[in-house]
């Protein structure tokens, strides 16, 4: 007998010397040959197994057991530390089939359990390439210690796992869904749907891939024809409820404006924080809304949260990002002009229509330092050097301009109701009913979009809508408009029809009359086919005002829905020679752009319709175009825009002048555009000779600079995902008195530029800690990119720098965190934005 260190499998077991007794110098070749001879003791260990795999097969339970016992026993012993293919493994690879044939045949049970470990090892050198039987089996074994099977097992199982997962990110949610709306089948993604079929497409959601198709159905929502693109957000919806993605649920929940969705993201959510955060996404969408029991049980915690609803905490927030940028010294409309910087004939132009230059400097000076409680005009105490008493500025105005001048109050301290009502209060019983009117005005602007328990606009104006004087009524009732906006009144919408159907033919003619059939439109703002029983019966109004009426109303109701029947009716309408006095082509063409406003191809498409409109259509649509140009681009100057109204500005047609000057404004409002800056400064230098177009220069420049650069009018927010319905409205109305510019805004109604308030918000970032307080931390702002459909996990945003919160936000940008010590509650960065401590962070030392 003697040992040969070089045996099979080099084990260094004995053989019996006959077998092996050869020369050492032929011990290499031989060692080469396949060795056909086992050891007695291999031999017996083959059997052995051998024996096991037929009582694997056994019908008795018990036996089964003992024999994947031994079983695994020997390969656990025999692979724990591997240098070459283990004895057991090799002698029980050619049973593989075998054993795996009969593991599909037993029922479930520990022992098939213990099967699946064994053939999870075998696997790893019998599975053919790219099957992963190994992991297969493993996932279908028993739980347990997975290194007591050796490193080489474990290795083995790493790699199928790699190879499983890259299999899996296929990145094909977009393929799959595309392929399900074209077969209308798209239920199956939804989470109401009958799990007795497994394979259902609804269980392949996940939380690995369940934000990008939801993403994508969101985005595709916007080019599908109804009520397919309910349906989409519907589905949508359901996917973010049911994987807790509550913010974005939220989100959807308006955009259907659905209220029992809304409650049922509050219902669903336990976590306080995160309510705290929808409250500030309600808020920001400018809605009225009450929470109720179900929502938030604890009464203490309903009021706090009902606060933040009510966006009582805005001007706050406001002026605390205005503290940081450094912008707090109150501006002068002479500080916006900048006359010295321009040639002579500008301050010439000072001593044109003086009223009307004080009228202009007091709406400069609302625009210009609204929201930051100090002005140099209307708040300074009377014995500052630089100008007197808000009383002194005020009588420089005559008649209706002191309703301007005293309504500027209202705009200067707006969203801070306490200190604007007690600012306010000394106008209340002035004498003067322009004035009056102007401080009723007021109050509606410094309430507008704060909601407050104690309804001090309604307590102040209720009793003065019925009052006398047309002036002060007008005032009290547009007070209440602004401060009550977006509230859903039915009484109101019977209201309006009843004062449209009974007015004569005289009153028809008033200027304001036209925005009569604006406001029974913006009752349905958004509101698609619920406006045709109203539609009906504008059709029995006087034939005067009854098509300008269907185009507004139309024009309302599909408002941001990009339906393109709607553009081609309203194109339709531009494109009919009108009759003598009708005015219904301006609506329409205001109607274009409300209705492809919805998206950016929409937007992009409707640019170049209205291009063709001032080529080929008559005056009376001409002056409608820049208006139409400004809703599309508002607070985001794009430089083709810029260049058409910079263009119609200088027009010969003073109107269309006007109005591309006006647009000037809204599409620079809020952003400091030293382009347009410096466009309109030299118009204010070429018009200088005529007042109405040098009125019309310095309101532009007012918007261009609006609360300094910190303020936005666009209604699009969370990322030009959610329309504001009141932000909407505001606009609307601007657009729709500026379209007989010399009648209202030039005339005795100049003060319907305040409507523009229902649009202003700041455009900021601020994140605030668990308690609601600032809290500063770095983030990244950069221009936002279309990830949609796009695989894996591409960069949202490019171009951007670091900054510290609170920060702006321009058109067009997104911002995201620069640090992992933070959660932020919300998945899109802008406005109030609450932070939670990341409980997995670890400073780096």
């Amino acid at each position: 007998m003697a040992s040969d260190p070089n045996s099979a499998g080099g084990s260094g077991t004995t053989r019996d010397g006959a077998s092996v007794n050869v020369p050492a110098k032929e011990t290499k070749k031989k060692d080469e040959k396949k060795d056909v001879d086992l050891s007695e003791e291999d031999l017996a260990l083959k059997q052995q197994l051998e024996l096991y795999v037929e009582m694997v097969q056994d019908t008795d339970p018990g036996l089964q057991k003992v024999a994947l016992e031994s079983m695994r026993q020997e390969l656990r012993t025999s692979t724990s530390s591997m240098t070459s293919v283990p004895k057991p493994l090799k002698f029980l690879r050619p049973h593989y089939a075998t054993l795996n044939a009969y593991y599909d045949t037993m029922a479930d049970s520990e022992v098939k359990k213990f099967l699946a470990d064994i053939l999870s090892v075998l696997a790893m050198t019998m599975s053919a390439e790219g099957e992963r039987e190994s992991l297969k089996y493993r996932l279908l074994g028993s739980e347990g210690d997975i290194g007591s099977w050796g490193h080489e097992y474990v290795r083995n199982l790493a790699g199928e796992i790699a190879q499983e997962y890259a299999k899996r990110q296929h990145n094909a949610e977009y393929e799959a869904v595309d392929l399900l709306m074209e077969v209308e089948d798209l239920d199956m993604l939804g989470d109401d749907v009958d799990r007795t079929n497994n394979k259902r497409l609804g269980d392949q959601v996940d939380p690995t891939n369940n934000k990008r198709t939801c993403l994508y159905l969101t985005s595709a929502a916007r080019y599908l024809p109804g009520p397919d693109d309910m349906l989409v957000l519907d589905i949508a919806y359901s996917i973010y409820l049911k994987f807790e993605e509550y913010p974005s649920a939220l989100q959807t929940a308006l955009f259907l404006d659905n209220m029992q969705y809304v409650e049922k993201v509050f219902t669903s959510c336990d976590d306080l924080l995160r309510k705290k955060q929808f409250c500030y996404i309600l808020a920001r969408q400018g809605i009225t809304y009450e929470l109720n029991k179900e929502m938030v049980a604890d009464d203490a915690d309903r009021e706090t949260l009902q606060e933040i609803v009510n966006n009582t905490k805005l001007s706050e927030g406001y002026l605390t990002l205005a503290r940081d940028i450094e912008v707090m010294e109150p501006k002068s409309p002479e500080d916006i002009y900048k006359a010295h910087s321009l040639d002579g004939r500008a301050s010439a132009g000072a001593s044109v229509d003086s009223a009307r230059q004080n009228l202009a400097a007091t709406f400069v000076n609302a625009f210009v330092n609204a929201g930051f409680g100090q002005d140099k005009l209307m708040t300074v105490p009377s014995e500052a050097s630089s100008g007197g008493s808000s009383g002194n500025w005020l009588f420089k105005n005559k008649e209706h301009g002191k309703t301007s001048a005293a309504a500027s109050l209202g705009m200067i301290l707006l969203w801070d109701v306490d200190s604007g009502l007690s600012q306010l209060d000394k106008y209340f019983h002035s004498n003067d009913n322009h004035v009056l009117a102007g401080a009723f005005l007021g109050v509606g602007i410094v309430n507008c979009g704060i909601k407050n328990e104690c309804h001090p606009a309604l307590a102040l104006l209720a009793d003065s809508i019925n009052k006398g004087d047309s002036s002060v009524r007008i005032g009290a009732i547009m007070g209440l408009g602004l401060a009550y906006a977006g509230s859903h009144n039915e009484e109101v919408a019977q209201a309006i029809i009843n004062a449209l159907t009974d007015r004569s033919e005289s009153e028809l003619g008033e200027p304001l009359t036209q925005l009569l059939p604006l406001g029974l439109g913006l009752l349905y703002l958004g509101k698609q086919e619920n406006v045709e029983a109203t539609a009906e019966v504008s059709k029995t109004f006087n034939e005067k005002i009854r098509k300008y009426c269907e185009m507004t109303l139309l024009s309302c109701a599909y408002a941001g829905t990009g339906n393109v029947l709607k553009v081609q009716h309203l194109l339709d309408q531009c494109a009919q020679d009108p009759e003598k006095g009708e005015s219904h082509q301006g609506p329409a063409v205001l109607g274009i752009a409300m209705v492809a406003m919805a998206e950016e191809l929409g937007l992009e498409m409707a640019i170049r319709l209205l291009e063709r409109l001032l080529q080929y259509r008559e005056q009376n649509i001409r002056r409608a175009v820049p208006l139409a140009l400004g809703l599309l681009c508002i607070s985001n100057p794009k430089v083709n825009v810029m260049d058409t109204l910079s263009r119609l500005s200088h027009d010969t047609d003073t109107e269309v002048a006007m109005a591309a000057v006006i647009s000037l404004g809204l599409i620079g409002a809020g952003t400091n555009n030293a382009r347009i800056a410096g466009m309109l400064r030299n118009l204010s230098s070429y018009y200088y000779k005529e007042a109405s177009l040098l009125f019309c220069v310095r309101i532009a420049q007012g918007l261009v600079h609006l609360g300094k650069g910190l303020l936005t009018l666009a209604p699009y927010h969370s990322e030009r995902f959610l329309l504001s319905p009141t932000a909407l409205a505001g606009i609307i109305t601007l657009l729709h008195a500026c379209l007989d510019m010399k009648a209202i805004i030039l005339g005795k109604y100049h003060y319907v530029l305040y409507f523009v308030v229902l649009a202003i918000q700041p455009r900021m970032l601020l994140t605030v800690d668990e308690n609601l307080k600032p809290l500063s931390v770095p983030v990244r702002v950069g221009q936002a990119v279309d990830v949609v459909g796009q695989a894996g996990r591409p960069k949202t945003i490019t171009g951007f720098q670091t900054h510290s919160t609170p920060v702006l936000l321009a058109a067009g940008d997104r911002a995201e965190l620069a640090t992992e010590q933070y959660i932020p509650l919300s998945p899109i960065l802008e406005g109030f934005v609450i932070l939670k401590e990341n409980p997995d962070y670890r400073e780096d030392n």
